[in-house]
């Protein structure tokens, strides 16, 4: 995402401040003169910004502050909590529930990806376990229902629309009616894009709006119009019961910042944001996480429920035990690979990761990266059949190279062996290799890990201490949050896998 510039620039604003052997007015000064250039350049509107900056030198008022307080740590919770607010409109949206039918309409503008996004947010739902159906009412846009049509089809959702009818609004009753009788709980119906100065288009689609009686109205919002995304909305709003909103392209444009403190100005709540092309890159937005995340402070308890979505209940308790073991083999690499894998977008995967998502996921390389990732994996698969199909005497071997977690077993011959079998450079596997030390280097320090009474990942996080968190964390994440010190006083503070966000700045305010 384009927006971790800004996390970034935010995030070394903070670092700055934490490298200060003392912090004084000057120090607190400096550390808010880049944080308010970093959003101004981002798109978020000035007087966001100078508010920001005001409210933060209030509740900072280090004449005040008694001796001993952790100015740090107080001045990082305010800019955390300021950037809250501005993003967080303070207003619930509705959520439909399963076996209820719950009729959501999608209005936007031209070009925003609102017929991508009504698909995306139907596979959402599906994955959740929601009966979702699509009704195509766009026929201003040539070839919308074809686009509807196949995305729709290869997602594997119901749809609904017309070659022939040219009234949208008989399109939609029809459509929802049908849908209802089928017993699909979420019935998404997608109008056509407009501009605001479009009054037939705004007519029609109130016209829509009055007859299919929505229990929500989803607004698209392309994220690179910046600040102009407030008076788009406003405009929406004025003829539609807007009831939330949805920025997409986030993955591409500076101004999504903008975008999006514009759109919460409107007391609108963004509830998705849009980070890709793909069916899986469309991810929930919630203030205190995407805020942690963006300035590379993880969402611990976002990553946790991934893991749960991709390892079945019945296996977590043997994942568990085998990280309270603390000895990391081949084998459990490419397992968590897999998982990795199938819990979408890698960029996505390891911003949920506190402190990690810049050091294990650079800029621009998510894609090099996933392609290392199924890389290494064919190497693995090339231990397999070179050992299991090829030379029954290997199978051994085969055991021995998948299942030991003692590199030194991987001598020369045998890499020169994986090598042929992948068809890759020797210097390849060797890099495979080392990628396994490092990553069993982090495994080893949670040997000793109670394991929870339940067996399941949910009831991991209350069970990790200091000391383990400490292990894991980067060192600059841990300096950032006050030593060991400050990590054992606020895991404290934790009663659930979601109270790991008090860590890092996403308690409450």
């Amino acid at each position: 995402m384009v927006l971790a510039q800004l996390g970034g620039s935010i995030s070394r604003a903070l670092q700055q401040m934490s490298n200060a052997t003392i912090i004084d007015e000057k120090v607190l000064n400096d550390c808010l003169n880049e944080i308010t250039r970093a959003l101004l350049q981002s798109d978020v509107q000035f007087k966001l910004v100078r508010d920001m900056q005001t409210n933060i030198k209030k509740i900072v008022n280090l004449d005040d502050l008694a001796a001993g307080h952790n100015k740090r740590k107080i001045i990082q919770q305010a800019v955390f909590n300021e950037l809250c607010t501005i993003l967080d409109p303070g207003k619930p949206a509705f959520t439909p529930k399963k076996g209820k039918p719950s009729v959501v309409m999608f209005v936007g503008l031209q070009g925003s990806g609102k017929t991508t996004t009504c698909t995306k947010y139907a596979y959402y739902h599906q994955k959740k376990g929601y009966k979702p159906a699509l009704v195509c009412a766009d026929t201003f846009r040539a070839g919308a229902f074809d686009q509807l049509k196949q995305n729709a089809t290869k997602a594997k959702i119901p749809f609904y629309g017309s070659y022939t009818e040219s009234d949208p609004v008989r399109i939609a009753v029809e459509g929802v009616e049908r849908f209802k009788k089928e017993n699909c709980d979420l019935i998404i119906v997608d109008t056509s894009g407009r501009h605001k100065q479009e009054a037939a288009l705004f007519e029609e689609m109130r016209q829509v709006s009055e007859s299919t009686k929505p229990d929500l109205v989803l607004f698209v919002m392309d994220s690179s119009i910046g600040q102009a995304a407030f008076d788009q909305a406003q405009a929406f709003k004025q003829s539609v019961p807007v009831g939330a909103v949805i920025v997409t392209k986030m993955d591409g444009h500076a101004k999504g910042g903008g975008a999006l403190s514009a759109v919460a100005a409107t007391k609108s709540p963004v509830i998705f944001i849009g980070t890709g092309e793909h069916m899986d890159e469309f991810e929930i937005f919630d203030v205190k996480p995407f805020v942690s995340r963006l300035l590379g402070m993880g969402d611990w308890s976002g990553f946790m429920d991934k893991i749960q979505e991709v390892v079945p209940m019945d296996q977590q308790p043997e994942l568990l035990q085998k990280l309270s073991e603390g000895n990391f083999t081949l084998r459990i690499m490419y397992e968590q690979f897999q998982n990795i894998l199938k819990m979408g977008p890698i960029g996505q995967v390891f911003s949920m990761l506190p402190g990690f998502s810049q050091e294990l996921m650079p800029k621009g390389q998510e894609k090099e990266s996933q392609t290392k990732i199924k890389r290494y994996m064919t190497m693995m698969d090339s231990m397999t059949n070179e050992g299991k199909f090829i030379l029954h005497k290997h199978i051994q071997n085969l055991l021995t190279e998948l299942d030991s977690s003692n590199p030194k077993i991987m001598n020369e011959s045998r890499i020169i062996r994986i090598a042929r079998g992948c068809g890759r450079p020797i210097r390849d596997v060797m890099d495979m290799l080392e990628e396994y030390k490092r990553l069993a280097k982090v495994w080893s320090k949670m040997k000793g890990l109670k394991i929870p009474k339940k067996g399941d990942m949910s009831a991991l996080s209350r069970n990790m201490n200091a000391q383990h968190m400490s292990k894991v964390l980067p060192p600059q994440m841990l300096k950032q949050i006050g030593g060991m010190g400050g990590l054992q006083s606020l895991m404290k503070q934790m009663g659930s896998s979601k109270d790991m966000m008090g860590m890092f700045g996403g308690g409450d305010k």
